[in-house]
């Protein structure tokens, strides 16, 4: 019998007794290694990576899901991912995942229509994912909707809203609160707000608490100004607000309008913050390089991503459900607000 040259014999592919055996380590060991978690020393881990790939290892993550049931995949579903919000969110959450030994899976809604959310969660309830962390921006989740998910361990990060889902988000009504107390604080009669689109249930927060807390100090609540997110809508709300001289205060709902705003301030000849304070929300890393540097509403993305991811896993591995959950913003006070023209003390109330 002619023997086959090596080349010509099936090839197998290494398995993880064989990295084992090559470090002289446990097989659980290189599980843990292959699974990204944090408890094995780093010196056994870099040789464990070595050998992985003097040895062409690669986990098989089909085999591992059948014998521990799990996939380490966490599904998110997510709109507008070139915004800024939801670019660091999705940063923060990529980040937690690998941390615990997870990666993401990414599904885009590409429309704003109640049907995206449904297609997207149909899709996602197909794939190997061990539990899901859906970004509700503009949706609901209906009770069709609810029923995709109904097996799949799920954590909710939104604005103001009751799900059957654990749910977590930016306090926006606390935000809105600290930019028209600080404007009120500073001696301004009222303030005048630049609100975002009418489908974000965020924008729609921090427009209601905005108007709440006028009356609540006995001020006039004055119109509100449409936007939909971007420097251009700020832009024409400001021209607008800019030509009314009663108009010393101006919240705007994210920080890119509130540039826009400044802008056409501007251009009008409206000093910032000399005849007009602006405060903006989400502090943008160009927040502060803005001219003047924006006084701005900080929002922790990265505290709402990690405890989103957090609780999920917790649902995952110890079926445990946690409290709906909001994390606090702090506002930063720059050189965009000022006490009014003419004004000698400042005051709420």
């Amino acid at each position: 019998m002619v023997e086959q040259p090596e080349d010509a014999r099936v090839w197998r592919a290494p398995s993880i007794i064989d990295v084992a055996r090559e470090v002289g380590v446990s097989a659980q060991t290189v599980s843990r290694v292959a699974n990204g978690m944090d408890i094995v020393r780093p010196v056994t881990r870099d040789k464990v990576l070595a050998a992985m790939d003097r040895l062409g290892y690669r986990p098989n993550s089909a085999a591992r899901a059948l014998k521990t049931g799990r996939f380490r995949t966490l599904g998110v579903i997510m709109s507008e991912l070139s915004s800024y919000g939801n670019t660091r969110t999705l940063e923060a959450f990529a980040s937690e995942a690998s941390k615990a030994g997870y990666s993401l899976a990414l599904t885009p809604l590409w429309t704003i229509a109640q049907a995206g959310l449904t297609g997207a969660l149909t899709r996602i309830a197909d794939q190997a994912v061990d539990g899901l962390i859906v970004v509700l921006e503009e949706h609901e989740l209906l009770k069709s909707d609810l029923k995709r998910i109904a097996k799949i361990p799920t954590v909710v990060v939104t604005a103001g809203r009751s799900h059957p889902y654990v749910a977590i988000d930016t306090d926006q009504a606390q935000g809105a609160r600290l930019a028209t107390e600080h404007l009120l604080s500073l001696g301004h009669e009222t303030v005048w707000h630049v609100r975002g689109p009418e489908r974000s249930h965020g924008a729609r927060d921090r427009a209601q608490a905005w108007a709440d807390t006028l009356r609540e100090h006995d001020r006039v609540v004055p119109p509100v100004m449409p936007g939909d997110w971007s420097p251009a809508s700020g832009y024409a709300a400001g021209k607008r607000l800019a030509a009314d001289p009663a108009v010393t205060a101006i919240f705007a709902s994210n920080d890119a309008m509130a540039l826009g705003a400044m802008r056409a301030l501007h251009e009008a000849g409206r000093d910032v913050p000399g005849s007009v304070s602006v405060v903006g929300f989400d502090d943008m890393e160009l927040s502060a390089d803005f001219r003047p540097p924006l006084t701005t509403v900080h929002q922790y993305f990265d505290r709402v991503a990690t405890a989103a991811v957090g609780m999920l896993i917790d649902r995952i591995e110890h079926q445990k459900r946690t409290t709906a959950d909001t994390v606090p913003t702090e506002l930063i006070v720059r050189a965009s607000t000022a006490p009014p023209p003419g004004s000698g003390t400042a005051r709420v109330g």
